[in-house]
């Protein structure tokens, strides 16, 4: 079972009625082969509703991904990647009937892609205003990168379902490690994991499939991981990461990293959290900044 935070709690533009977005993800995703999600058993969406909002779901097995990172051997990793990159395409097989937050949080999303991600956008940078968030650049800077840029966006027109918070902490395995001889030769498959749950969908959205490589590799690069790819591309076909990939990729990193700098504020993170946020995820914002520049010149 699982409660929202209450209406009165402080968070960003786009965090309100996250639950309505947990479920959609979790029923649309289910309508697509071989996604592990948790199963919708019953929801209430309405905040005022008698005994408040909440969703109760099945429970997926394993444990999370990043707990089990250091026992995972570099060959079950492979496998477990590639698995992933095709759960992933699975996915993004799933379309919707129009972009934006299922719960509509900064109100009726427009038809296009471009104003939608580009209302997006704003909105996080005006909860950096409003909560006098530290940030590395300017939300000028940004608007008026943003605005140069948003013509790749137009790339975009279909809406696919996004999950957008896809790192391996919302990643379930589950199953035993391959065994090894006492040569240290390995016996048999390289581990018996699997990817048993794809967890915490409440900060999806429809939108464009690229958006979800940036939580993928988060703090990296996705062009790197030759195994997702491969797993990715066996099921969704060849994935060319061209001017127009590369561009929106940057511009939706620049948006991941705007929110996790601007939510230490409204998180009360403490102070040694805030300080870890700022120096992995600065230089990363920066990174962005610099390739949406470099693109556009």
């Amino acid at each position: 079972m699982k409660i929202p935070p209450p209406l009165s709690a402080p968070g960003l533009s786009h965090e309100k009625k996250l639950l309505r977005g947990e479920v959609a993800f979790y029923t649309s995703a289910a309508t697509a082969p071989d996604i592990p999600v948790p199963t919708v058993l019953h929801s209430e969406l309405d905040p005022y509703a008698a005994g408040g909002p909440h969703l109760i779901s099945t429970l997926c097995p394993g444990r999370p991904w990043n707990e089990l990172s250091e026992k995972i051997r570099d060959d079950e990793r492979r496998r477990l990647r590639r698995e992933l990159g095709a759960v992933v395409a699975r996915l993004h097989t799933v379309a919707g009937t129009g972009f934006g937050y299922p719960a509509a949080p900064l109100g009726p999303p427009p038809a296009a892609w471009r104003q939608t991600f580009t209302a997006m956008i704003h909105a996080v940078l005006d909860d950096a205003d409003r909560y006098r968030g530290r940030l590395p650049v300017s939300p000028a800077r940004v608007r008026e990168l943003l605005a140069a840029a948003a013509g790749v966006l137009d790339d975009v027109v279909r809406p696919v379902l996004v999950h957008f918070d896809l790192w391996e902490g919302n990643l379930l395995l589950d199953g035993e490690p391959g065994a090894r001889t006492l040569s240290g030769v390995i016996d048999g498959e390289p581990g018996a994991r699997t990817l048993s749950g794809v967890i915490d969908g409440e900060r999806m959205f429809r939108g464009d499939p690229v958006a979800d490589f940036v939580s993928l590799a988060l703090l990296g690069n996705l062009e790197d991981d030759a195994d997702f790819l491969a797993g990715y591309e066996a099921v969704a076909g060849p994935l060319r990461f061209d001017a127009s990939v590369r561009l929106r990729l940057a511009l939706y990193r620049v948006y991941l990293y705007l929110i996790m700098l601007v939510e230490v504020a409204p998180r009360d993170y403490p102070p040694e959290q805030v300080a870890r946020t700022r120096k992995h995820v600065t230089p990363q914002l920066l990174a962005a900044v610099r390739e949406v520049e470099t693109a556009r010149a």
